[in-house]
């Protein structure tokens, strides 16, 4: 049975719990929804979508019921997961960093080569310090080239937006509200350029028609050489969590 540890929520529209167990878990109500679906995220999170007529007692049965397949779940992305090592070099659109060995930690920083010094690489906590340090460059990175890549897709197709921000958002690349305000997911630095053109010109659409209806994919197809769902194929294959590329 699942220990439940704390309970953000009353009537689960869509909160976060903790369960020692599991770790954390995300409960989403979804309109669209016809079954309950547990899904595994490659920072070994748990998302659970369910219809808007499941009751709460129903989800919680539902999950405890996959308490075990979930645990092996996780256990195969540990087993699968790519780690930081020494000697690796990772290449971003503007930067190089090396991962190199010394008695002490340290970092430098010379023109566009980061250089990250430490006695070892094996620790989670070091694990996590890369995967901040690569967060931190995709951020300078994609104020640098986002905004302006946004304004001159913007300008080229006749699209018009209000404000863009940058996130760094685990569950989409991006989205375009009501007022047709554009937030970009930072981790669109690890896309190739032709991608990061295509997420951009998917909220750009946003911005004239507010649903995927097939209109929307009209109007994407008609700026993408009809490659519109081939692209968003093509993005999938890309996770919004850090690993190593």
């Amino acid at each position: 049975m699942v220990s439940l540890v704390l309970i953000l929520f009353k009537r689960m529209p869509n909160k976060v719990v903790h369960y020692k167990s599991i770790g954390q878990v995300t409960f989403f109500r979804n309109r669209r929804s016809k079954s309950m679906k547990i899904s595994i995220k490659p920072d070994k999170s748990v998302l659970v979508s369910f219809p808007i007529y499941v009751t709460e007692k129903e989800v919680k049965t539902f999950l405890s019921q996959h308490e075990t397949w979930i645990i092996q779940q996780q256990q195969t992305i540990d087993t699968k997961r790519k780690r930081f090592t020494e000697g690796m070099v990772i290449n971003t659109k503007m930067h190089t960093i090396e991962l190199h060995t010394a008695t002490y930690a340290r970092m430098d920083l010379k023109s566009n080569i980061i250089k990250q010094y430490a006695p070892e690489y094996n620790s989670e906590l070091m694990q996590r310090n890369i995967e901040k340090l690569i967060t931190n460059v995709y951020r300078v990175e994609a104020h640098l080239i986002l905004p302006d890549k946004l304004d001159t897709l913007a300008t080229q197709y006749g699209f018009k937006y209000n404000n863009v921000t940058i996130r760094n958002n685990k569950r989409n690349w991006g989205s375009c509200s009501s007022q047709n305000n554009i937030s970009l997911n930072l981790q669109l630095m690890k896309l190739p350029d032709h991608l990061i053109d295509y997420v951009l010109l998917h909220e750009l659409v946003h911005t004239e028609i507010k649903d995927h209806s097939t209109n929307f994919w009209n109007r994407l197809n008609q700026i993408t050489n009809n490659r519109a769902r081939q692209l968003a194929n093509e993005v999938k294959k890309y996770s919004t969590y850090i690993s190593c590329q």
